[in-house]
């Protein structure tokens, strides 16, 4: 397939995903992750509609209580998966950055096995934010969201990190999308500079030098070969290595920085409608 081939079925999911809204609602359930993973799981689809070309589906799911989206991806190519958004969900926990991922499970629908993700209300993509030149209203807290994101890329060296997989929800939360072209068997940095000039959460830091080959395995097994661990447990020593340079050099307070609790509503709660 060629790149042109490649973005022509891309674009339009970016798109379907930046663009979405949900009705507003009057009240909202907060569901725990555990909640969430079940309603994914067994609510019965009421609706579909796919986007032209690939082999995604936004479904409509309700369990007589509740009613709530979430996207279906069925692709599962040598390079080129839904397993490996499944994989960057459970990573994105690992680390604790669970809250820049949707929750997202392996489901079976109309005899194929995919991944199926919480649908989330977003004011815009990245692309859309730049291209229409809008500042974020706390530009510090906006680019210590970034630097994780760009940290977790390198990490599971995502081939594709465009712009448009970057969303943005009303209240400047950043979340990460699409990894299905992510985890590649490779045991060097995609782009090394990017963490070189990126500043690291001291837990971050700390939860990635901490990271187990047991732990991840046990977490991803289904989803990522022994080949693949052993090139995200590489990258991740290369990452560690970089930024205990950066200290030596520059000293802790340059390098690494305390992320607040994030103050805000649970995912759960956004966008479901009764």
């Amino acid at each position: 397939m060629s790149l042109t081939q490649f973005r022509m079925m891309v674009w339009p999911l970016v798109a379907w995903l930046a663009s979405a809204t949900l009705m507003p609602m009057q009240q909202e359930p907060r569901l725990s992750e555990e909640e969430m993973k079940m309603f994914l799981l067994t609510a019965r689809v009421v609706n579909d509609k796919s986007t032209s070309g690939i082999s995604f589906f936004r479904l409509t799911l309700s369990d007589g209580n509740i009613t709530h989206d979430a996207a279906f991806h069925k692709v599962n190519a040598y390079n080129h998966s839904y397993r490996y958004d499944i994989a960057a969900y459970e990573l994105c926990k690992l680390l604790g950055l669970g809250d820049m991922m949707p929750v997202t499970v392996e489901r079976r629908w109309r005899g194929d096995v995919g991944a199926i993700s919480w649908w989330l209300p977003i004011m815009m993509d990245e692309a859309e934010r730049l291209r229409k030149s809008i500042k974020p209203p706390d530009i510090d807290a906006w680019q210590k969201q970034m630097y994780k994101k760009m940290i977790f890329t390198e990490l599971v060296y995502d081939t594709t990190p465009n712009l448009s997989n970057t969303l943005i929800s009303e209240d400047w939360h950043l979340w990460m999308i699409d990894f299905s072209r992510g985890f590649r068997p490779y045991k060097d940095l995609r782009a090394p500079r990017n963490i070189a000039e990126s500043r690291c959460p001291r837990r971050l830091f700390e939860n990635l030098r901490g990271l187990s080959r047991d732990k991840l395995t046990e977490r991803t097994r289904r989803f990522l070969n022994k080949r693949e661990i052993d090139a995200l447990m590489a990258r991740r020593d290369r990452i560690v290595a970089i930024y205990e340079d950066l200290i030596r050099k520059k000293g802790e307070q340059e390098v690494l920085y305390d992320d607040p609790a994030v103050t805000r509503s649970s995912p759960a709660a956004q966008g479901i409608k009764i």
